[in-house]
């Protein structure tokens, strides 16, 4: 279903969220079965952060971010190695294992959402861990993270 926002943009519906994973499962058919499934899995986890910022689940967007940046680099470790990428949530071990040449700006943002991931998966004191990762912060991750997701997605390395 369709909607049409104030501005004339178009809102999609579930059946254009499915239309889309169609079309970027068709944009990675030529690539490994298991990359491709990567990324299926990376649109589904981002998908899903951005559903719990709207329903105030913060801790989770910040744990969802980490899960789908884990998977894209996952995609293409499989797609440089040729082989299916080791069991890690290491992002830091993934971005090398990847050989790309990331911006800093991405390097750093790797670094603080890979020690992030503990935190907001098993936190010590919700109450505190609620208070360190609040809804702009989330936020802030979520746009962070989508953006290098999109870059990763662009590289060569998945494209046809």
């Amino acid at each position: 279903m369709t909607i049409i926002r104030e501005d004339g943009l178009r809102k999609m519906g579930s059946d254009d969220r499915f239309a889309e994973r169609c079309i970027i499962w068709a944009r990675y058919s030529t690539l490994r079965k298991d990359t491709a499934n990567w990324i299926a899995l990376t649109e589904y986890d981002i998908e899903t952060a951005r559903h719990m910022l709207e329903t105030g689940r913060y801790l989770y967007v910040v744990f969802l971010c980490h899960l789908a940046l884990e998977k894209i680099l996952k995609a293409h470790v499989a797609e440089v190695t040729q082989t299916f990428p080791i069991k890690t949530h290491d992002l830091i071990y993934l971005v090398k294992k990847c050989e790309l040449e990331f911006p800093e700006t991405y390097l750093d943002f790797i670094g603080k959402i890979n020690t992030a991931s503990i935190p907001t998966r098993y936190p010590d004191d919700l109450q505190r861990s609620l208070k360190e990762y609040p809804k702009s912060v989330a936020k802030d991750y979520l746009s962070q993270t989508q953006e290098i997701i999109q870059w990763l997605k662009e590289h060569p390395n998945l494209s046809e």
